[in-house]
């Protein structure tokens, strides 16, 4: 059937309400001009507050420009799964300083696999209804824009702390994008509403927030856990605590989570007590565990080294304890000398040479 058959604002409805049967929450559509977008985007590649990632750089004009990431591309459906498990907010487990505190939405299995091949279903429901279409499904996995075509789609808005937050349901959700050729009307973006709060921009334990919406990657232990391939500066890793892959702080502190609805999804729910382990008990993994363990987890990205840096900091910043210095010497010769590095910054921590002695 040819596009000027169909009846779009009628495929429109059907789509959202197909992609809620799918587990999505809320589905928005928008149009590829995030032309308003790309200067700040610029600016931020400028400023090198993205760090290592290189490929922020490389592929930014892809980025702002979704029609030459796809050719053809007019409008961009764009979907959220909710991820939360808990509605507890509290900044209290990262006071627990002898459990290793993991990203919530990094806990359970994978997100990418999952929503990818909801959004790939929700294509498959609408050839059927229309016919060949050209789309293409995306979960950060390609260089899109993803908050800034949800902001347009009217998702929600993009916060202080740059995450995107709906007003009925906070931030605790996934984003994916199904890219097509297909006229759909366009919904209406959303208006902010972070008024005057900075809860996120203070709280943040590395100030890594240069200003609102300006996040200098380089300072966040998001990055510093999940992307540096090398050492954490030293400056920072006090600051980092018991937080060892990612960091939720502006999540938590921010009031529109007091909206948290719980995730239906059973793949989010923790795996292997990552939502409470301790640091002694995941740093004694050898890499065979670590991969058995992290099997379809995006813990997986930061690599077995860079685990176990990160763990190291954690211990470092945990109470001393025999079984946190014993931990930390076992691995005081480990191969690695990235490891080696930050296990002796751990036993300094704790007014101990290298040689780990606990008297």
């Amino acid at each position: 059937m040819a596009a000027a058959d169909l009846d779009m604002v009628k495929l429109a409805g059907d789509i959202k309400r197909w992609g809620q049967e799918l587990g999505f929450q809320e589905l928005a559509i928008t149009d590829v001009d995030l032309s308003a977008y790309e200067p700040h985007l610029r600016n931020w590649i400028a400023s090198d507050y993205h760090g290592e990632m290189h490929y922020m750089a490389s592929n930014h004009e892809l980025r702002s420009q979704p029609d030459r990431l796809l050719p053809g591309t007019t409008r961009v459906i764009c979907a959220r799964m909710d991820y939360a498990r808990q509605t507890d907010n509290s900044l209290a487990p990262l006071q627990r300083r002898q459990s290793a505190y993991i990203a919530r939405y990094a806990r359970g299995r994978d997100y990418h696999k999952l929503v990818r091949k909801r959004l790939q279903r929700l294509a498959t429901w609408i050839e059927n209804e229309v016919g060949s279409f050209g789309y293409r499904a995306f979960v950060d996995s390609a260089p899109v824009l993803e908050r800034a075509l949800a902001e347009k789609a009217g998702l929600g808005w993009i916060g202080k702390n740059t995450m995107l937050i709906n007003k009925q349901a906070g931030s605790w959700f996934f984003l994916g994008e199904l890219f097509t050729d297909l006229p759909l009307p366009l919904d209406t973006p959303g208006e902010p509403h972070c008024g005057s709060c900075r809860a996120c921009l203070d709280v943040c334990p590395t100030d890594a927030f240069v200003g609102a919406n300006q996040l200098d990657a380089r300072r966040c232990i998001s990055y510093l856990t999940i992307e540096l391939r090398g050492s954490i500066p030293e400056e920072l890793r006090r600051p980092m605590g018991n937080r060892v892959f990612g960091c939720d702080d502006c999540n938590l502190i921010c009031p529109w989570n007091k909206f948290t609805r719980i995730s239906a999804e059973s793949d989010f729910a923790p795996r292997h007590g990552f939502d409470a382990a301790g640091l002694v008990s995941l740093f004694s993994w050898t890499e065979q565990q670590f991969l058995d363990n992290t099997a379809g987890s995006a813990i997986r990205r930061a690599g077995y080294e860079g685990w176990l840096r990160n763990l190291a900091v954690g211990l470092g910043n945990a109470e001393t304890s025999p079984e946190v210095v014993a931990a930390l010497n076992n691995r005081r010769e480990h191969p690695s000398a990235l490891v080696r590095e930050h296990v002796a910054w751990a036993l300094a921590q704790h007014e101990l040479p290298s040689s780990g002695d606990p008297d």
